[in-house]
């Protein structure tokens, strides 16, 4: 009856839900639930320009709306793959075995590739379709609850690790397929809402930088006078880190940034935050809002840039560069940086690392264009950064939405209106 509930190892559930383990969801066949090739079965010497894609760890995410990330992929043979006999394909779910345990990915129609094969690091679900909805399990084993539960599971030494018994006894709620309809159907219409805003700002960005190069690469002037960013900027500096031994430092409310939150991306809230105590007793400096920043130190994010939506501080990776208004804009220097990313990379120094320094990028080659021309680039390219800013705004308000949602549907908190009649599939 609706109301009542039951107790179970994880949590509240509705007396009419069923409550099992992921092996209770799994398909019958053989081979539902399989592990990886063996490391040596799938080595670099077995990888080809084309034919299968691999599934390795960079393709799976903790975040829960890349429900894959359908690039970079290393491919064998289509021998070598019915070889390894360790096929993915739509509503398989993928979970990461080594290394960044928690990861989870669902594979759908509209994939690159018909099948792929998972490699050593990763397991392979097929889910019975009869008794869970894919996209449901998706949502469930990749909530922050699961993934902490995944963690928690670690049998490795050295590096996480999860094995299949680990797997198969994953807990998992199993309501009535009409009512995981209703839920999957709740969740994926904000996440369909966020891909589509990330992918209008794709566009935007593409079209900003094409505007970019056409104004000042393709039509540039002879005339123009060369300088250098510092010319173009007020201040260029890097930024610093308070000393992790002191507690008083961190849990404040100002936001600190490390690069690897550099996505090319504005920047409104950060991972950790610092305290004035700790920004007073550091190197670490604040930043007012339109600042762009760039990484500094090291691959694969030297070059990366954000630009700050709010006054903020980063860490001594990152250098950030406050544009001169009367020479350029925020908008104008975050496109050159972002144009020469190739060139800048180049000039990075480092024996460990390849690293840039403040002084590289305070000598950096650029150029002056005329006030009334960079007035008139500033008019046109204003309106398409506000516009990326309001639609990554909308993400972050629909990302809580779904966040905030998720748990309360998983557990039956909240329920959802479904039809009882509904077809199973």
């Amino acid at each position: 009856m609706i109301g009542e509930w039951k107790d179970t190892e994880i949590s509240l559930f509705p007396s009419e839900w069923d409550c099992g383990c992921l092996l209770d969801i799994a398909s019958k066949d053989k081979k539902a639930i399989i592990s990886g090739p063996f490391g040596s079965n799938i080595s670099r010497k077995f990888f080809v320009d084309e034919g299968v894609p691999v599934i390795r760890g960079n393709n799976l995410s903790l975040d829960i709306s890349q429900r894959f990330i359908d690039n970079e992929f290393v491919y064998v043979t289509e021998e070598k793959a019915e070889e390894l006999n360790t096929w993915a394909q739509a509503d398989d779910l993928v979970f990461t075995a080594a290394g960044t345990i928690g990861q989870v990915g669902i594979l759908s129609h509209k994939q690159k590739y018909e099948a792929y094969i998972i490699s050593n690091k990763q397991l392979r679900v097929t889910v019975d379709p009869s008794k869970m909805l894919p996209i449901f399990a998706y949502y469930w084993f990749a909530s922050n609850f699961m993934q902490d539960w995944i963690a928690s599971c670690d049998t490795g030494s050295t590096i996480p690790l999860i094995n299949l018994t680990v797997l198969k006894s994953l807990p998992v709620p199993i309501p009535p397929l009409p009512e995981q309809r209703a839920i999957a159907s709740v969740l994926s219409s904000l996440d369909d809402k966020i891909d589509l805003l990330h992918r209008q700002n794709k566009t935007l960005e593409a079209m900003a930088e094409t505007l970019f190069r056409q104004w000042f690469v393709e039509e540039a002037d002879e005339e123009w006078k060369e300088c250098t960013l510092n010319d173009l900027c007020i201040q260029i500096a890097s930024g610093g880190t308070p000393s992790t031994k002191i507690k008083s430092y961190y849990n404040g409310d100002i936001n600190w940034y490390s690069t690897k939150e550099l996505k090319d991306n504005f920047l409104y809230e950060s991972e950790n935050k610092i305290t004035k105590e700790g920004l007073n007793n550091s190197s670490a400096k604040l930043f007012p809002a339109g600042t762009v920043v760039i990484a500094i130190y090291a691959a694969p994010t030297v070059g990366r840039l954000g630009i700050l939506a709010n006054e903020a501080s980063f860490n001594q990776a990152a250098c950030g560069l406050i544009a001169n208004e009367e020479f350029c804009n925020p908008e104008f220097m975050y496109l050159y940086l972002k144009n020469q990313r190739n060139e800048l990379n180049s000039v990075a120094s480092g024996s460990a690392q390849q690293n840039l320094n403040v002084g590289k990028i305070k000598s950096y080659p650029a150029f002056k264009v005329p006030k009334d021309l960079m007035d008139q680039f500033k008019d046109v390219i204003q309106p398409i950064f506000k516009k990326i800013n309001s639609n990554t705004l909308q993400i972050r308000i629909l990302e809580k939405l779904r966040d905030t949602l998720l748990p309360k549907l998983m557990s039956g908190e909240v329920r959802v209106e479904f039809a009882q009649g509904e077809p199973a599939v």
